[in-house]
């Protein structure tokens, strides 16, 4: 049967072969840390090519330059559209029955048009009544007015006393008051008989109905409401620091839900900002579409128009919320420049401070540079020292 070595003894047999290999590699490395002056230079030279392998360039961008543009600029804002205002449409007289209602919700009326009739039976015989008390009235004055001249003409005589004339002419005084209190009140009644018909108060769109034939009318209750002169608005909610750019007589642009496209002015700003949301109500009457109170609407109020820089959005790095771009300088060497953002126009960025025009800003490939790297141009369009063709 075949022995193996102990363990012991292998170890002393990895002693005896190892020992003699590790001693020739140590004279080795000791030669070699001696060098001589070759070695030396050899080693200068490694280095000089390390710092050239350093030059190269990291990364291969394309780039274009920022660009100065006239621009329209406008402020976005949401909001509702509200009619610009509703009419409450009520009788004036209650307690009498209503014989007619002559329009219905969607019905467009005309200032004085005829929208309900009350039943004015009660009403007409108060009229009349009123009219039999005035001419009851103006007898007792003619009467009282007749005794005071046949009072006044026979005075002279003394065939009648001052006292009986005194009350001639307090009987005369107090015909005249009746006759004008029964004019007043004939007046009453001829106003009630004309207000149990409602008109309309103005042009416009009748939006609510209250009211039926048959139901006993109150006074102020409301019957109808209308828009009036079929005037909508939008009232766009726009942050407190925009609402500075926004003046009455600008133009708006307004989509709705469906996608319609509406035209707009500003009437007014609210000279007020709402606290819990730090905004401000802009009201903004609506020139045309097919727009309904009650829908919710975006849109773009025009704030004027001016120069502005422009870079792509492709160009444009953001890193801890913060908005970057790399501006080739010379060399080929990028700068890292905070910018900060006015507004995106289509695939271009307005940019409102931290470039200047025909500056030289990375495009592809700036989401992978970093401040001070040293880049390779693929577009050709800019030399090393940094100035820029038109770019395309």
């Amino acid at each position: 049967m075949r022995q193996y070595p102990s363990t012991s003894m292998r170890i002393r047999m990895a002693r005896k072969f190892l020992f003699p290999a590790i001693c020739a590699a140590t004279v080795l490395a000791t030669g070699c840390g001696r060098g001589d002056a070759s070695g030396e230079v050899g080693a200068e030279g490694a280095a000089a090519g390390g710092d050239q392998s350093a030059a190269v360039a990291a990364l291969t961008i394309t780039t274009t330059p920022v660009v100065s543009r006239e621009l329209v600029r406008s402020v976005p804002a949401t909001g509702s559209i509200f009619p610009w205002q509703e009419v409450t449409i009520s009788s004036e007289v209650g307690g009498y029955r209503v014989a007619e209602v002559l329009v219905d919700v969607g019905s467009r009326v005309k200032k004085g048009q005829v929208l309900v009739r009350m039943s004015n039976d009660l009403l007409q015989a108060d009229v009349s009544s009123r009219e039999a008390a005035m001419r009851s009235a103006e007898a007792s004055f003619q009467n009282a007015a007749a005794a005071l001249r046949r009072g006044e003409s026979v005075a002279t005589s003394g065939a009648l006393s001052q006292a009986d004339l005194d009350r001639l002419r307090a009987e005369h005084v107090a015909a005249e008051a009746r006759v004008q209190t029964a004019l007043a009140e004939l007046e009453t009644a001829r106003l009630r008989l004309r207000y149990g018909t409602v008109v309309a108060p103005d042009d416009g769109t009748i939006i609510s109905r209250n009211i039926s034939v048959g139901q006993i009318a109150q006074a102020g209750t409301e019957m109808l409401r209308m828009l009036r002169q079929d005037r909508v608005e939008w009232r766009a909610e726009v942050p407190e620091a925009q609402l500075s750019r926004i003046r009455a007589g600008q133009s708006a642009t307004i989509t709705t839900a469906d996608g319609a496209t509406l035209e707009g002015k500003v009437r007014m700003v609210a000279p007020t900002v709402q606290t819990n949301t730090r905004t401000g109500l802009v009201y903004v009457d609506i020139t045309g579409g097919d727009a309904r109170p009650g829908m919710f609407a975006r849109g773009q109020i025009a704030a004027g128009a001016g120069d502005g820089l422009l870079v792509p959005v492709s160009s444009v790095v953001v890193v801890d919320g913060y908005s970057y771009v790399y501006v080739l300088g010379d060399g080929n060497v990028v700068e890292r420049r905070r910018i900060e953002q006015a507004g995106v126009r289509g695939d271009m960025i307005e940019v409102a401070s931290g470039v200047e025009a025909g500056d030289v800003v990375a495009v592809k490939g700036a989401g992978f540079l970093k401040d001070g790297d040293t880049v390779a141009v693929a577009n050709n369009e800019v030399t090393a020292g940094g100035s820029a063709q038109a770019a395309r």
